[in-house]
């Protein structure tokens, strides 16, 4: 409860927002990279106080979001063998493959079961010998180390009918490819705290130094993000762009040294392809040659599945932070989170879902934005 009244003041919100607001002499532009931010953002009208000069873009950090529609494929093709159970966090259960998703998959008679962390898959396994566990390890850095963790005990204990579909992506490539991007319009990163809070902050550093982009590392409570927006301001008023940590309650520089010891052992980067964005070089995990025995998609064959994406949805476009979701047509028509075309209407961390959840049905010109003027 300490945490949820002490960051969440409004008094001091609209100081923050009134020191930005006295602060910005231009319009800058910062992306939050992480969906659980982007929620936050919406959910609290952080982005409607901040003043006009201040643009919030939305980032490609939702691990649901940004899973490839050819893993989602995949995910449909296994949990459909009757020799299979498929086990994964709930949230995957409705993002939608090329045809139907794991609902649908369960709904026709597949055996598709949500756990709450991957070691329950293993013991799944362990209790159904004569059948397969497959594991869907999707998601950041965050979500890594438990996944390699059952990867690890599976091998050790000789679990051998536990699998994992392994689609983990990592921050830093992502941001470099935003950078890179043509018409890229990024001044300045709110980096994810729960990303930092495991790897740490080190590799930051050569981004900044590279592209001359503030990267401040940040919570998820209203006063966190303001506080980090502050921060980049400050930066980028300045003329500077360096590694800045807002969230020192959580991350260290050196991160979680046990957690990216098993993130070592058991992966390895490979170029990974992100929903809507494409393929990214070496920005993303696979199992090393020791754990490969475990890998689904060997395992199963299923590397030549062909995909198809709605040609409505323009997911990727919001994830690059092209657009804002309800610049999209099909955005509370076409798309809803009951009838979703894309990932993002989907996924608790999904722009789309954000918009539509907290009533950002169309466009705003010129947002109401008196707090930050008043503060």
């Amino acid at each position: 409860m300490k945490h949820l009244t002490e960051y969440r003041d409004g008094e001091t919100a609209k100081r923050l927002a009134g020191e930005i607001a006295r602060r910005v002499t231009r319009p800058w532009a910062i992306m939050e990279v992480c969906g659980g931010q982007t929620h936050s953002i919406i959910r609290n009208g952080i982005d409607q106080i901040l003043p006009n000069e201040i643009e919030m873009i939305h980032g490609p950090g939702c691990p649901v979001c940004v899973t490839p529609l050819d893993v989602i494929d995949k995910a449909l093709a296994i949990a459909s063998r009757p020799d299979v159970i498929f086990c994964s966090f709930g949230d995957m259960l409705r993002v939608p493959g090329s045809q139907g998703d794991l609902f649908q998959v369960k709904a026709d008679g597949g055996d598709v079961r949500v756990v709450y962390s991957p070691l329950d898959a293993v013991k799944i396994a362990r209790e159904n010998p004569d059948r397969e566990v497959v594991f869907l390890a999707i998601g950041f850095e965050t979500t890594a180390p438990a996944n390699a963790m059952a990867v690890k005990l599976a091998h050790d204990q000789r679990v051998e009918n536990f699998s994992a579909l392994v689609s983990h992506v990592l921050v830093p490539p992502a941001i470099e490819a935003i950078m890179n991007s043509p018409g890229n319009r990024v001044n300045a990163f709110l980096a994810a705290g729960h990303v930092c809070s495991v790897t740490g902050f080190s590799h930051y550093h050569p981004l900044c130094d590279r592209y001359k982009v503030p990267i401040v590392i940040t919570g998820f409570e209203p006063l966190d993000l303001l506080e980090g927006i502050r921060r980049c301001v400050v930066q980028l008023e300045s003329g500077s762009a360096h590694v800045e940590n807002a969230y020192p309650r959580v991350v260290s520089e050196q991160g979680n040294e046990a957690a990216r010891a098993i993130l070592d052992d058991v992966f390895e980067t490979t170029d990974r392809n992100w929903r809507g964005i494409g393929s990214i070089p070496q920005s993303g995990w696979r199992l090393r040659e020791t754990y490969r025995n475990f890998d689904a998609e060997s395992k199963f064959d299923v590397s030549t599945i062909r995909t198809q994406e709605s040609p409505l949805c323009r997911a990727g476009d919001v994830l690059k932070g092209a657009i804002k979701p309800n610049q999209c047509a099909a955005f509370g028509t076409q798309c809803t989170p009951r009838s979703p075309l894309g990932a993002t209407m989907v996924s608790a961390e999904g722009a789309c879902a954000a918009y539509y959840n907290y009533g950002r049905l169309v466009p705003l010109e010129a947002p109401n934005k008196n707090v930050a003027e008043q503060a």
